[in-house]
């Protein structure tokens, strides 16, 4: 019975960790955007976010256990 509570305690953990990380990836971009300008500038900050998205997600996903 506390394995299983355990199991489900830690998947709410997870859960409200992934939703906090995304609101303040959405945050962080949100309040960059207006300061970049011109379109190469933004093209190579997007493509500069993607790739560190692309490595960094499967870290903290390892981390977290989702």
């Amino acid at each position: 019975m506390a394995a299983v509570f355990a199991e489900l305690l830690f998947d709410l953990v997870g859960s409200l960790a992934g939703h906090w990380l995304k609101r303040a990836a959405l945050a962080v971009c949100a309040w960059l955007e207006p300061k970049i300008r011109g379109r190469a500038a933004r093209f190579l900050v997007g493509g500069l976010l993607g790739l560190a998205a692309y490595i960094l997600i499967p870290v903290f996903a390892g981390l977290l256990g989702l």
